[in-house]
């Protein structure tokens, strides 16, 4: 029932991104002789953030091979463009526990601590553009809410939980708890980081596509996609992961509507297609390939 949802929400949204473009100019690509230079970079700025991402990873476990950080990263990358439910976090989570020597719950909760770590380096730069850019926030009043409600509801559960179940989240959270130190800040300056190169990303592509992005515009676009892509959707965040660059381009006043489409297509390979491929090449050669993956998520079987 949950991958149907899934699938129910990205195919509406999907079905909303359809609908408008069916209303704009036919948009063109550019050459690519034009194209190929920006193209470049674009896919170095995603690999510099991909590669800090590793760094945090392996500083976050405090423990194991700098390596296999860096490879996991992207081996969770893969599986969260190829499987639901961002099943890629749950991979990664459960290969470096495999091959790291590292117990499951420290595991999952240096997940814990670095999604956390995430949503704040997000919220701090978007929360500055939207202030430096006088630009509009681009979430609905009622998301925001609900949001609120249910980390209410999600704080009132865990008062009614057993105390073995408080000590379970407890041990969950420990790594999340470490991080108010200075230790925590140096990690959220490495997020901060890695966010605006990926950023980059969007900006780069932007004027590739004929919209005049600058690097604030590009953290907005970027941040707006990143919040969508916490929906539960199809593999791949399809349908919402492109409402919300469209919104986004919209919102920003770059450019005309027609050159919204080929701005997605370029962002989507650049940020999809390559650590999608690297990833599958690294979990065939380094961790038993897709075999270990439906062994150690037995969601994905069948």
């Amino acid at each position: 029932m949950a991958r149907g949802l899934q699938v129910a929400v990205s195919a509406l949204a999907l079905a909303g991104v359809v609908w408008w473009l069916s209303r704009q100019d036919m948009p063109t690509l550019p050459p690519l002789g034009e194209a190929v230079g920006p193209l470049l970079a674009a896919v170095a700025l995603y690999l510099l953030a991909t590669l800090l991402r590793g760094e945090r990873w392996h500083r976050l476990l405090g423990r194991g091979s700098r390596g296999d950080a860096y490879a996991l990263t992207t081996v969770g990358y893969m599986g969260n463009n190829a499987l639901p439910a961002r099943a890629g976090d749950v991979l990664k989570a459960m290969l470096t526990a495999h091959h790291g020597g590292v117990a499951r719950r420290h595991a999952f909760g240096t997940l814990v601590a670095e999604r956390l770590l995430d949503a704040v380096a997000l919220g701090v730069i978007f929360a500055a553009v939207i202030v430096a850019g006088d630009l509009p926030l681009g979430i609905p009043g009622w998301a925001a809410a609900a949001v609120g409600a249910g980390v209410l509801v999600a704080v009132s559960a865990a008062a009614l939980l057993t105390p073995r179940l408080r000590g379970l989240i407890a041990g969950l959270l420990a790594p999340s708890r470490a991080l108010l130190s200075g230790r925590g800040a140096a990690l959220l300056a490495l997020s901060l980081t890695l966010w605006v190169a990926e950023a980059g990303v969007y900006a780069v592509l932007g004027h590739v596509a004929g919209v005049p992005l600058s690097l604030a515009d590009g953290v907005y676009v970027m941040a707006l996609a990143n919040v969508a892509a916490m929906v539960p959707a199809a593999p791949g965040y399809v349908g919402t992961f492109d409402a919300a660059m469209v919104l986004g381009v919209r919102l920003a006043g770059a450019g005309p509507s027609s050159v919204a489409l080929p701005y997605v297509l370029l962002v989507r390979f650049v940020l999809f297609v390559p650590i999608t491929l690297v990833g599958l090449v690294i979990l065939v050669m380094r961790y038993g390939g897709v075999a270990t993956a439906r062994r150690l998520l037995p969601a994905t079987r069948g």
